[in-house]
């Protein structure tokens, strides 16, 4: 007899592990259920690999990871996702990054330049400056990269809307800089089909933006060999709530979709093939997304063997990942500091090739230069005392985690099948199909978390007492519109303008004759049109691209459907229905130009399942827009979701407008990324409740229900009690 008959199996463990827990009924409950659907034993042995071969690091189908050396030759890139205010104040934040270690750059834009606007626009007063850099001109590029050499510094942009004026004002900035295009290495997202699924931070229709994002690929083949003419991002849809099945097959769909494209424009796959990337959101499920990197690595190798790519290089996919922003949370905020570590090791240890860590305090405001050096410390740990970098793909052969990668490998093949069957993902997201799916599984998790299921240390357990208080960056809104102002001002009295206005003249006449528009936009971009004329100019021909939101239903009062406190809320609508003569009427606003909507779609979600009548407003709303519609519709409530700073800004303007209407009687209650320092402001401004990141959504309506006269009790006595 060998040794090896007499190693224990699976099933020899299974009784040892159910006579410990007392009984098969305990033993069966140790199996976890995913939200991807995947059921995870408590055990994995050497029979669940059996037939898996995951290969090695740097050979097809890559799964180990796309080099052979991974990081015993070199580290991933520590980057830092970061701009704020104006040029000027990030180029220093940028700088003092580089000197601290930080390799490469990551340049946030605000959502002013994102959607298309010029600083001095009537729609983005409250945006300018506020969640990232505003950059209306050649020169405002031109400063934001001042004394950083564009020939050596790798330069990752997020950029998707805009992203035509604003890769041309980078190739230009380099050209004033004495940097000729081919030196230029980077990546631009150009990602415009997830916009259309959840972020928002479109400008034209699918169409056109899928013929953008063809026309970036064939110029940057044609001029700039090392930059990298798209990004294809599952990042936000991790962050609006998809789960790890959902990030990856809809990721990939995408980025089969605009190979596809490209290919249909005339272009040979593996001239530009090589140069895209992807871009990952890394969460806490630890070994789910180390797994979630392989399996995408595999999916796409074949999807790109299937496509007819010869080239190794065109089937490797390389990716930047980032840590998880709605992980981190506003209570107890230095539980993010270990929450960004974790989320880190998950990336390195699933083999991105580079890395942007979250600051603490981002559930809150934008990162103070503290809370971004731990972040970024957070890497150079990893990188220089773990010892992690010594060994390329560590925990490859791994029984769980090698399981794991096939189980996502499989589901996802099952969601890129039905993509393909209703004509690839232009069409699959035309459908709403991915979208419904994504806000559904957000819904679910909220409710989770809501009803304690899944535990958020410091939000829904071991709950603080009291909060400490941190100091936050915050940003002078009215400062930075009023100087961007005087420099587009500036910038327009200097230029040419007969030859600005011929460049411009030449972009819609192009995009109509088929011409390449990014390079139509560069030659605006030499004779300093602004990113807004740029824009303008092909709005002409493309048109403006408005949807409203249609939040899913029926997942809040499933979770619930045996929770008394939730009862006790629908309860609480019927009685507050009885007195009005009909449903309280909440209306869900989204103002200014932030697009992440997970928060208010699941606000909205909740409190249909609950009994209000909900009227969910289209994204982009001014407050005018906003009055206007709560009084057409005579809602009773407004919720004004927040995430992007404008707070300050847009809810004190929508409560004047209504006290000038008449309507002072129409609660304003205010939820999002909201600092506890700026809760007092909005309450002397009139808002009557404010939700922050971790509160529980059916207190939330409890308390609304308060606010509307109705006698609701605290969470835990019963109406009688309350009564009484």
């Amino acid at each position: 007899m060998s040794d090896s008959d007499n190693i224990p199996t699976y099933d020899d463990w299974k009784a040892r592990a159910t006579k410990e827990v007392k009984g098969p009924e305990n033993f069966d409950a140790l199996t976890w259920h995913t939200p991807e659907g995947i059921d995870v034993k408590p055990l994995y042995t050497s029979e669940d690999t059996e037939g898996l071969d995951p290969g090695v690091p740097g050979i097809a189908p890559f799964t180990r990871g796309p080099y052979a050396s991974m990081y015993t030759g070199r580290p991933w890139t520590i980057r830092q996702y970061a701009g704020f205010s104006t040029a000027e104040e990030s180029n220093a934040f940028y700088r003092r990054n580089l000197a601290a270690g930080q390799k490469g750059l990551s340049v946030a834009f605000d959502l002013a330049t994102h959607r298309g606007y010029d600083s001095d626009h009537p729609r983005v007063v409250g945006d300018v400056g506020k969640a990232g850099v505003a950059i209306d001109t050649v020169r405002d590029m031109e400063i934001l990269f001042d004394q950083i050499p564009l020939d050596s510094m790798s330069v990752s942009m997020t950029m998707n809307g805009a992203v035509i004026p604003v890769l041309a004002f980078y190739i230009v900035a380099a050209e004033r800089q004495g940097v000729s295009q081919d030196k230029l290495a980077g990546t631009i997202q150009n990602d415009i089909l997830k916009e259309f699924m959840v972020r928002n931070t479109y400008i034209y229709p699918p169409e056109p933006s899928m013929r953008i994002v063809s026309d970036i690929i064939a110029y940057t083949s044609a001029n700039m060999p090392k930059f990298n003419s798209i990004s294809i991002s599952g990042y936000h849809m991790h962050e609006a709530g998809a789960t790890a099945v959902q990030e990856l097959a809809f990721t990939i769909a995408d980025g089969k979709e605009y190979a596809k494209r490209a290919m249909e424009a005339g272009l040979d796959i593996d001239a530009f093939a090589p140069r895209l990337s992807f871009f990952w959101g890394i969460g806490m499920n630890f070994f789910m997304e180390i797994a979630k990197m392989r399996a995408a690595r595999a999916l796409w190798h074949d999807v790109m063997t299937d496509l007819g790519a010869q080239n190794d290089k065109s089937k490797m996919l390389r990716t930047h990942c980032q840590t998880s922003g709605v992980s981190l949370q506003e209570q107890d905020p230095y539980n993010n500091v270990i929450r960004t570590t974790i989320e880190a090791m998950a990336a390195v240890l699933g083999g991105t090739q580079s890395l942007h860590t979250n600051a603490l305090d981002e559930a809150i405001a934008l990162p103070t230069d503290f809370s971004a050096r731990i972040a970024r410390n957070t890497q150079l740990v990893i990188q220089e005392e773990t010892g992690i970098t010594n060994v390329a793909d560590p925990l490859g052969g791994s029984y769980y985690i090698e399981s794991l990668t096939a189980a996502l490998v499989d589901e996802a093949k099952v969601v890129l099948a039905e993509v393909e069957a209703a004509g690839g993902m232009t069409e699959y997201v035309a459908s709403g199909k991915p979208k419904a799916q994504i806000e559904r599984a957000a819904a679910a998790k909220q409710a989770s978390v809501d009803r304690g299921e899944t535990v958020i240390v410091g939000v829904n357990k071991y709950r603080r007492d009291k909060e400490d208080e941190i100091d936050t960056l915050d940003i002078d809104n009215h400062a930075v519109r009023q100087s961007q102002i005087a420099r587009i001002e500036r910038v327009r009295s200097e230029r040419d303008e007969d030859a600005c206005q011929a460049a411009l003249d030449a972009l819609p006449q192009g995009a109509k004759g088929g011409a390449n528009v990014l390079e139509l936009a560069v030659e605006a971009a030499r004779h300093d049109a602004t990113l807004g004329e740029i824009s303008a100019a092909l709005e002409d021909v493309f048109g403006r691209y408005d949807t409203m939101p249609s939040p899913v239903k029926g997942v809040y009062s499933a979770a619930y459907s045996d929770d008394t406190r939730y009862a006790q809320v629908v309860e609480g609508v019927k009685a507050v229905e009885r007195r009005l003569g009909r449903a309280p009427k909440l209306m869900v606003a989204k103002m200014g130009q932030d697009g992440h909507d997970r928060g208010a779609n699941v606000i909205a979600s909740a409190f249909a399942d609950m009994g209000f009548e909900v009227l969910s407003g289209p994204l982009f709303q001014t407050p005018a827009e906003t009055r206007e519609m709560a009084l057409a519709n005579d809602v009773d409530a407004i919720g004004a979701s927040s995430l992007a700073a404008g707070h300050k800004t847009l809810i004190p303007e929508l409560i004047g407008l209504l006290k000038e209407a008449g309507r002072s009687d129409i609660k304003v209650i205010a939820g999002g990324v909201i600092p506890q320092k700026d809760y007092d402001f909005l309450r002397d401004a009139g808002v009557q409740g404010i939700y922050g990141p971790g509160s529980n959504v059916v207190e939330c309506a409890a308390d609304v229900l308060r606010l509307l006269g109705h006698n609701m009790p605290p969470a835990g006595e019963d109406l009688d009690e309350a009564a009484e």
